[in-house]
């Protein structure tokens, strides 16, 4: 009897159970009111505009980037009286100062970059001489054609900052010592401007190539020890003048990439082409592989090469390796 009542309490519950699951939610619901009203609910009403002050951020695009690398490199050999191997005491200084500054707003671009390089080497009982001297300011304005190509107008200038000689040896007494023979080079001695209009190829922001259809250069000889007599032609300049004037085909490749994480390699590439002249044109190429071992410290060779039958018959070539300090900016 006891069970029986148990069996039937639950079977009412079961079904008390299935009633309720069996409402429909959705009449539970709150309906909206959906009275449409048949006149005009805002007349009377007032609305007056709020003027929201903005605050003024003064933020403004800066198109230029500036680039800047300030470096010294010393190198230093000494031997004692008692070394029998070979070998002479010798040091040498150098510097150079790199920097560049890049507009580009829209399809314009405009970058001028400087480079200057100086240094001197002593040996035990020998002169002083420089082992590098450059000054190197390139201007270039393009506008973008497309995604690669676009017209350009360059200004070069280059030269030296400090006099060339050539040496010799001279007998005094029982001593032989170096003396001065001539000077060779001069600051603008010679000098070069170069102006260049035409196509650029510029497919990335490591390279860059520069088909100059267009291109006038000027050749100066200021200092008078230097100027060509008559009868004579020094760096291209007849004799009794001191300037001249070329129109050529000039083409220019500049490649500034980094090889790994701290390996660069920078060159530049230069070809002259005198539209008198066609057949011997000059060329230039300045290479640097540069390894940076900490942020001030790096170690870097230099080539230089250099064809140009005005100053020499033959190829001209120069190599440098060098540790030094370099400071960058931005850090």
């Amino acid at each position: 009897m006891k069970h029986t009542s148990l069996l039937l309490f639950f079977l009412l519950s079961l079904f008390s159970f299935e009633s309720v699951a069996q409402v429909n939610l959705k009449d539970l619901r709150e309906k909206p009111d959906t009275n449409i009203a048949d006149h005009d609910t805002t007349k009377g009403l007032k609305i007056n505009p709020i003027n929201v002050p903005i605050p003024k951020l003064n933020l403004e695009v800066n198109y230029w980037k500036h680039w800047s690398k300030f470096g010294i490199n010393v190198n230093q050999a000494y031997f004692n009286e008692e070394w029998n191997a070979g070998g002479v005491n010798s040091i040498s200084l150098g510097g150079n100062i790199w920097h560049k500054s890049d507009y580009t707003r829209d399809n314009f671009n405009f970058v001028t970059e400087v480079d200057l390089r100086y240094g001197k080497i002593k040996n035990k009982d020998q002169l002083a001489k420089k082992n590098n001297d450059r000054i190197f300011w390139d201007n270039k304005l393009a506008y973008k054609l497309s995604q690669s190509w676009g017209l350009y107008f360059s200004f070069t200038f280059e030269s030296q900052l400090d006099a060339g000689y050539r040496y010799t040896k001279r007998n005094e007494g029982e001593e032989v010592i170096e003396v001065i023979d001539t000077i060779t080079s001069n600051f603008m001695a010679p000098g070069y401007f170069t102006e260049s209009f035409g196509l650029e190829y510029k497919p990335d922001k490591t390279f860059s190539l520069r088909l100059g259809t267009g291109t006038a250069r000027q050749t100066l000889i200021l200092d008078n020890r230097l100027k060509p007599l008559e009868g004579q032609t020094r760096f291209g300049i007849e004799g009794g003048k001191h300037f001249k004037n070329d129109l050529a085909f000039q083409l220019t490749a500049n490649l500034d990439r980094n090889l790994a994480k701290n390996l660069n390699l920078k060159s530049r590439y230069n070809m002259f082409a005198d539209y008198k002249d066609l057949k011997d044109p000059d060329h230039r190429l300045d290479a640097t592989l540069t390894a940076k071992i900490t942020s001030l410290v790096n170690v870097s060779i230099t080539g230089i090469m250099v064809y140009n039958s005005d100053e020499k018959p033959g190829v001209q070539l120069s190599q440098a390796l060098a540790m030094g300090i370099v400071y960058s900016l931005p850090r």
